[in-house]
């Protein structure tokens, strides 16, 4: 049981070890060299004369070449563009390869290692770490008998009540999102049940004085736990990047505690009074306050300006507070983040790591992408371009996002075809900006590897919906291939899958290491830049930072803004009322709020600290 916390069982519907760490942060790990693909000698040639001889040796060496694809791709720029359905079949296929590859070696694993062919569970039991995160890709490619095995698997095998550490953040946009997600395209009580299971055990990860979430909690205790470096700190993205799994939890179930415990965070940091809407990348779940000074929209910073329009968008633009909090973002990136590079001008968003007053570093992280696509859809709201145009909504300060999102993404492209000879992007890159380069962006040793992440190509498939531009898709089939040839791994079975890069300026020097994301948001956003029949709308469906897609609602009596930020009061009220203030429990410190107590005092402590969730 989670402490005091109230908890729910879901109602059926008519149709019946040690952490992760944050994938944003992962580091390139030991670089290992490549182990060699095995070739078998060639069978004696059965008197079948020397045409057919050659016939089989050429078969046999193309199913055991490693960077062979099995896919006859044309060279860059040939593709005509005219009929994307066989680029999407081939995503699908990729899709396909590499999962029938986890189910033959790692089938129920948290971690997969396809070169090693083994893989890790975080605990004693898995968390369905890539299954559950995967199952919505597999859904929307309609790939049922994959979908039947992985279904099979979350019912048999997948349970959250065990003693394990988990990573508030990691956890719920991928394994909470990936079965919201998987509920809304199936209608599928046994998705929406594991989920209520799992949401219930995260809560006590909330149970810091201020109500910003700890780093991780313990699924079976409920005991939330700070962070274990970072003094204590939690990172700024973390507690601001759970709220429309929490949201969309509350939406489905009818309980409003997941919509009251993740909606708080969002006071507690405007609260802060952010200058021109950017934050530090750490926080203090103790006392709500900032730590240290450094401002990025990379790791540890980027999804908290993406939840902030797209917690506007889920509830159909009613909570104003968040497009308020999004347009001062916006304004401060252009303000303070973007610039452009030498010679060609290409537009990027820099770093300040000693805060606003400080020095400005031209280093970008691949993670930065997401922000192209990010300002398109908001400017346009998720409709077409030509169409959000001629809304009453549109003025020169969204054609100047729409256009800076657009930019972003060109630069982001230019990260993968600018890269010789994979033609694929590094983890970060430096910009130039002295005026004496030649090329426009350079590559330090430690940043050269690629792990297949996803925010370019989800930045190509947002423009190319709301444009209809070919130039997005031909970019993404681009990118798309080269992940293919270079990332492609061949055992001494013939079995294919796909794996991350060590150096993305060399051929050679694969990683041992799968991520989960390749399958749930990399493979998703490429088909469905792909895909013809506009599946999952834009203007109906937001998708949370893990690509898990959730369908819009409206606010209700019950579900609704519980906050108000300190320019509503003042128009409402003409009184300058302060910002909601970021109240600290000091009577009841964290160390006294774990669930070794009897359970009458829990209740006690927790109605005092939390009235309004446990007013019942």
């Amino acid at each position: 049981m989670i402490g005091a916390v109230r908890k729910w069982i879901a109602k059926k519907t008519d149709s019946g070890s040690s952490l992760l760490p944050l994938y944003k942060d992962k580091p390139n790990g030991p670089h290992r060299s490549n182990i060699n693909t095995h070739r078998s000698t060639l069978l004696k040639m059965l008197f079948k004369g020397f045409v057919c001889s050659i016939a089989l040796y050429v078969i046999f060496y193309w199913y055991t070449t490693r960077n062979d694809t099995q896919f006859k791709f044309k060279g860059p720029g040939e593709f005509d563009g005219k009929d994307w359905s066989k680029a999407q079949t081939e995503v699908k296929d990729v899709m396909l390869e590499s999962w029938h590859y986890y189910e033959k070696y790692g089938w129920g694993s948290d971690e997969f290692h396809p070169i090693g062919e083994k893989g890790r569970t975080m605990g004693k039991k898995p968390m369905g770490w890539i299954i559950v995160d995967s199952i919505d890709t597999l859904m929307l490619m309609d790939a049922k008998e994959e979908v039947a095995r992985a279904r099979t698997w979350i019912k048999d095998e997948l349970d959250y009540k065990f003693h394990i550490e988990v990573n508030v953040f990691e956890t719920t946009i991928r394994m909470l999102g990936g079965l919201l997600a998987a509920f809304s395209l199936s209608n599928d009580d046994l998705y929406l049940d594991k989920a209520v299971q799992l949401g219930n055990g995260l809560l006590g990860g909330f149970h810091s004085p201020t109500g910003l979430a700890y780093s991780s909690v313990n699924l079976l205790t409920g005991e939330g736990l700070r962070n274990h470096v970072d003094n204590g700190a939690s990172s700024t993205a973390e507690v601001s990047t759970l709220q429309l799994e929490f949201k969309y939890l509350s939406k489905l179930t009818g309980e409003t505690t997941f919509w009251e415990h993740v909606e708080k965070a969002m006071a507690v940091l405007d609260a802060q009074n952010p200058v021109d809407g950017l934050v530090p990348v750490y926080v203090r779940p103790d006392n709500g306050k900032f730590q240290g000074n450094y401002i990025r929209l990379g790791s540890r910073g980027d999804s908290y300006y993406e939840y902030l329009l797209k917690q506007y968008l889920q509830t159909n633009n009613q909570e104003k507070a968040y497009w308020e909090m999004y347009r001062e973002s916006v304004a401060g990136v252009k303000k303070r983040l973007v610039k452009k590079s030498t010679p060609n001008g290409l537009t990027f968003i820099g770093e300040l790591p000693n805060g606003l007053n400080g020095q400005f570093s031209n280093k970008m992280d691949h993670l930065v992408c997401f922000y192209g696509g990010l300002l398109a859809l908001g400017a346009t709201n998720g409709m077409p371009l030509e169409e959000a145009r001629k809304s009453d909504f549109w003025n020169e300060e969204l054609e100047d996002d729409f256009n800076l999102g657009q930019e972003l993404t060109y630069t982001c492209y230019k990260m993968y075809h600018d890269v010789v000879p994979t033609g694929l992007s590094p983890e970060i890159v430096v910009f130039n900006t002295d005026g004496q380069s030649k090329d426009d962006f350079y590559i330090k040793t430690l940043d050269k590897h690629n792990l297949q992440r996803p925010e370019t190509v989800e930045s190509l498939f947002i423009l190319y919906r709301l444009t209809g531009d070919v130039k997005y898709r031909k970019m993404g089939y681009e990118i798309f291939r080269n992940f293919v040839k270079y990332t492609r791994y061949v055992n001494k079975n013939g079995d294919a899958t796909y794996t991350c890069l060590l150096d993305v300026t060399s051929k050679n020097g694969l990683k041992d290491s799968t991520e989960s994301f390749w399958f749930a948001e990399t493979l998703k956003y490429l088909y469905l830049l792909f895909d013809d029949t506009n599946k999952l709308p834009l203007d109906k469906y937001v998708f949370n930072t893990e690509a898990h897609a959730f369908p819009k609602f409206d606010l209700t009596d019950t579900l609704k803004t519980g906050w108000t930020r300190k320019k509503h009061e003042k128009e409402s009220n003409g009184s300058d009322t302060k910002k909601p203030e970021v109240k600290v429990d000091k009577k009841h410190p964290p160390e006294a709020q774990k669930v070794n107590e009897p359970l009458e005092k829990q209740v006690e402590k927790l109605a005092k600290q939390y009235p309004k969730i446990l007013k019942d």
